[in-house]
């Protein structure tokens, strides 16, 4: 430990959360979330306000880039051929005739082992990929999509202690959703509404959306003591080669980036890694960002309070600076901010 410089400790990326400050539930609107605004260059916290009031921060010609990328219905409830109730999270969206690869909770599921869900679906265990983690194969007359549409449940992350409920189905979603695949929020985003949207475009401000499809990986604790040695879980990037263009030309003329969420980040900077400028992908990103990444697009970082010893929390610091973040985090802490997914959010100016 005493030959990693503590800017690269993994024991310096914790802190003490008070329990009742982790959000089971989003605001009653969206807008309403408190809002945490950092200077990056001055090093300080600039001000304390409503996420409605965000529009001020943005100048015409500014690009506000979102991930379009849409939770799917992951989780189902099923049974053993034995009569054994089960609970599987699925962490890919599932395409016909391939296998998916699942987490489950309850006894040990063998290769062979069928599973019933309801309207029809069933499973066969093909492989046990690792403890809690098997490939399953579905099987199901029909659209399986649309069948999982159906019977799926919303995939809350772990830390919050209760059951989806029908509101979830909103909520654990961004109002620009469109594309299926997700298997955990990009939650920055949720703070905006349709109305907000419309009023930064009134404003000059244009909206842009990339994909990627968040993993469940994303809850993942970083657990190597050195952070320079982990390895981040691969997720799918797609950018068209129209918004690339028109990200380019953007920052050509000297106007800023807004990304939403670490999502959008990673995705646009791991499109720029090869030449600097945002190029169109289609691929798996196991970009990982810490602190000493050289950040080539993104100007300002709209993002949620993340989860200590995460990978989350370390490209945030790489961004705004750990000393900021830390003085930040202990800030929202005191003035009672609500963190993780349906929490507060901050801007990264």
């Amino acid at each position: 430990m005493k030959d990693i410089p503590p800017l690269f400790r993994l024991e310096t990326y914790d802190y003490e959360l008070p329990p009742e400050l982790i959000a089971q539930y989003p605001p009653k609107e969206r807008t309403e979330s408190r809002l945490l605004v950092l200077d990056r260059q001055k090093g300080c916290i600039l001000h304390h306000d409503r996420f409605r009031e965000i529009e001020k921060y943005f100048k015409a010609g500014d690009i506000l880039v979102v991930n379009d990328s849409r939770v799917f219905p992951a989780r189902l409830y099923g049974q053993k051929e034995t009569g054994g109730r089960v609970e599987i999270l699925l962490l890919r969206l599932p395409e016909a005739g391939r296998p998916v690869p699942a987490l489950y909770r309850g006894k040990r599921l063998r290769p062979g082992t069928r599973l019933r869900f309801e309207a029809g679906l069933q499973a066969v265990v093909q492989e046990s990929l690792s403890p809690g983690k098997v490939l399953l194969q579905l099987e199901a007359e029909g659209d399986l999509l649309a069948l999982i549409e159906k019977i799926g449940r919303v995939p809350l992350p772990p830390y919050i202690k209760r059951p989806d409920e029908k509101e979830d189905l909103f909520r654990y979603q961004t109002v620009y959703a469109r594309k299926p695949g997700s298997v955990a929020a990009p939650t920055a985003g949720f703070h905006f509404t349709e109305e907000l949207l419309k009023k930064l475009a009134q404003k000059g401000v244009k909206l842009l959306s990339i994909t990627l499809h968040v993993g469940y990986g994303t809850f993942a604790p970083v657990k190597c003591a050195d952070i320079r040695q982990h390895r981040i879980h691969e997720e799918y990037v797609e950018i068209a080669p129209e918004t690339a263009e028109t990200i380019n030309r953007a920052k050509e003329a000297g106007s800023a980036v807004f990304a939403v969420g670490t999502t959008t980040l990673r995705a646009l900077e791991f499109a720029a890694q090869k030449t600097g400028r945002v190029e169109a992908v289609s691929a798996w990103c196991d970009l990982y960002i810490y602190p000493g990444f050289r950040f080539r697009v993104v100007d300002h970082l709209i993002t949620n309070f993340h989860l200590p010893r995460s990978s989350l929390l370390i490209l945030v610091a790489a961004f705004a600076g750990l000393d900021l973040i830390k003085k930040a985090y202990q800030e929202a802490i005191k003035r009672r901010y609500r963190f993780f997914s349906y929490g507060d959010a901050m801007l990264i100016l």
